[in-house]
């Protein structure tokens, strides 16, 4: 008797903390509201099943798209007038032969010639590897770093994340059927978040109909009334005890994008040179591929947070926090990798150019579940 009486005032004991602890940590989770955070998961706020069926999300969606619109006013000299309305209409901006012929062989060139340390991850049965441009790397290929000091480039990149910053840019190598495992979820159509955010992708090769090209609804980057609506059944849905999803990295079914009012997804075959700039809270994905192939591009993304009000300045441009953001992915995994923690979707590699074949993936141990990266930054 006298032992339960203890576990009792123990489990209280508990129960207070964790109570005191919610108040404490109030004032964080007030301030994520108001964040670039997709998860549901881990914030009583933003994960309240109550909140959600009042409308949280679709309140905070709709602020985030107003000052990002407002962002990007700004930034409209940045790219030429016909660009703005392609982007407009479509949500994406498509440009053929991007970099004058000699600028792009010998950015191809030194792209076979590139050795670096990648990190590589698998989804399905596809795996996706990506070089980090550090200034390192950029030493090393001259060609890139003329790409990245281009005017459109730089213009382009930034009026569509709709922040005057430097995107994170990686050499990303796609290969398509090359290990055992289901269909790929990039396949499946998606938008990454609740808020405009950008993807670029230089690609360096033709990318056939059966290579799995890009894809994109046009015009889904616009959020109306029905997409409002929708938003906020997966919301609530997201928010339910014991639901799966608590991200925002919804997906959407091609009978359900009809409905929503939007325009049937568009593959990018494409030849090589051709450069897309898209707003990836529209819906896409990577087109299923009908046969294994490896499809390399320069990839750049950037996500900020969709509340700032202002364009800039662009601390991401000064070296220490240039160099910082491009190592910082590859420095977590390494720690995960030298702390033993399970590592089966996600490692690095060493390896003697993006078209390497990647080494086969080994299974997960018995009792071992996959890290799954965020399917938001994969397409």
């Amino acid at each position: 008797m006298m032992r339960t009486w203890v576990d009792a005032g123990r489990a209280g004991q508990l129960s207070g903390i964790l109570k005191m602890l919610r108040w404490v940590l109030l004032p964080w989770w007030l301030l994520r509201v108001f964040s670039g955070q997709k998860s549901l998961d881990g914030n009583p706020i933003l994960g309240s099943p109550a909140l959600a069926r009042r409308g949280l999300h679709v309140w905070r969606a709709r602020l985030a798209h107003r000052i990002s619109h407002w962002r990007r006013s700004r930034l409209r000299r940045l790219i030429v007038a016909a660009d703005r309305e392609a982007f407009e209409r479509d949500g994406f901006v498509l440009k053929r032969d991007f970099l004058p012929p000699e600028l792009f062989a010998a950015l191809r060139e030194q792209m076979a010639e590139l050795s670096a340390e990648a990190a590589e991850f698998k989804e399905g049965d596809a795996i996706t590897r990506r070089i980090p441009l550090t200034p390192e790397i950029l030493e090393r290929l001259p060609a890139a770093r003329r790409l990245l000091a281009m005017p459109q480039w730089r213009g382009l990149t930034r009026y569509v994340s709709a922040f005057d910053a430097e995107p994170m840019v990686f050499v990303q190598t796609i290969f398509s059927q090359a290990a055992d495992g289901g269909p790929d979820p990039q396949n499946d159509l998606h938008m990454d978040t609740f808020h405009p955010t950008m993807k670029a992708w230089l690609f360096l090769e033709d990318v056939a109909d059966e290579d799995g090209p890009f894809s994109y609804a046009p015009g889904s980057h616009r959020p109306t009334l029905r997409r409002e609506a929708w938003e906020r059944r997966r919301s609530i849905a997201a928010t339910a005890p014991g639901a799966r999803k608590k991200g925002g990295s919804y997906r959407i079914s091609k009978a359900e994008l009809a409905r929503l009012g939007y325009a049937e997804p568009r593959p990018f075959p494409v030849a090589a040179n051709t450069l897309v700039v898209a707003d990836t809270f529209g819906f896409h994905a990577r087109a299923r591929s009908h046969k294994p192939s490896v499809r390399v591009e320069i990839w750049a993304y950037s996500r900020t947070n969709p509340f700032v009000p202002w364009t800039g300045p662009d601390l991401s441009a000064w070296p220490p926090f240039r160099a910082g953001r491009a190592l910082l992915g590859k420095l977590l995994v390494a720690l995960r990798q030298r702390l033993g923690l399970p590592m089966p979707a996600f490692r690095l590699a060493s390896v003697s150019g993006p078209k390497a074949p990647p080494a086969p993936w080994p299974s997960p141990k018995a009792g071992q579940s996959a890290l799954k990266p965020s399917t938001s930054d994969m397409s």
